[in-house]
């Protein structure tokens, strides 16, 4: 296996997973997904997770979760924990399917935790592929769209504020960028992809 460069080993990761789930073991399999959050929640650089069914009868299951860094996700990946509710989670999932984004594109991935026993691998070849991410200039409208109304509000919120506007220019950009980054990773992005999902997702002939 070929070693990441540094710089993406360094971006957040994203996994994005597609499983067919036992349709007589719902409830249990409910549980044993909120769990594996609860236990990846626990460990540095979980950045969140999430889980939806493509509708009420459907027994196909879209999960995603992510970490900072390819570093904190294999600590994750290869810990003692997981490796136990794996153990648990035997005869939930008939088949998955995963996929793993660096960097901002992880964000577009269909919606959505947990992680990732492949219990029956001749069913695997039924699950349809994971989508692709979205074109990049899809991306950036969609990024722009949440900077540039958090940003126009922080400008006139901050403007007020005494001494801000004798504030070297970097000093204020540096100020800026630490309060907006984390508001724009942790709620605005998801809300916006989430309001454009259907633009976002790819076209189908």
């Amino acid at each position: 296996m070929t070693a990441n460069p540094t710089g993406a080993a360094n971006q957040p990761v994203t996994v994005s997973i597609r499983r067919e789930v036992d349709p007589d073991r719902i409830p249990e399999t409910t549980s044993w997904v909120q769990s594996g959050v609860n236990l990846a929640n626990r460990y540095p650089g979980f950045l969140g997770s999430g889980w939806v069914r493509v509708d009420q009868d459907s027994n196909i299951w879209h999960m995603l979760y992510r970490f900072s860094s390819e570093a904190t996700l294999d600590a994750w990946e290869h810990s003692a924990e997981r490796t136990a509710w794996l153990a648990e989670g035997h005869g939930l999932v008939r088949s998955e399917r995963s996929r793993r984004r660096s960097g901002i594109e992880g964000w577009f991935d269909e919606p959505p935790t947990g992680s990732i026993p492949v219990i029956d691998s001749g069913a695997a070849s039924e699950s349809e592929d994971l989508p692709p991410a979205p074109p990049r200039w899809k991306q950036a409208v969609t990024i722009w769209l949440g900077f540039f109304p958090v940003n126009l509000a922080f400008s006139y919120l901050a403007s007020p504020v005494p001494g801000w506007n004798e504030l070297p220019i970097w000093l204020r950009v540096l100020a800026t960028t630490l309060v907006l980054t984390p508001i724009m990773t942790y709620w605005v992005l998801p809300f916006v992809t989430r309001s454009l999902r259907r633009w976002l997702a790819p076209r189908t002939s």
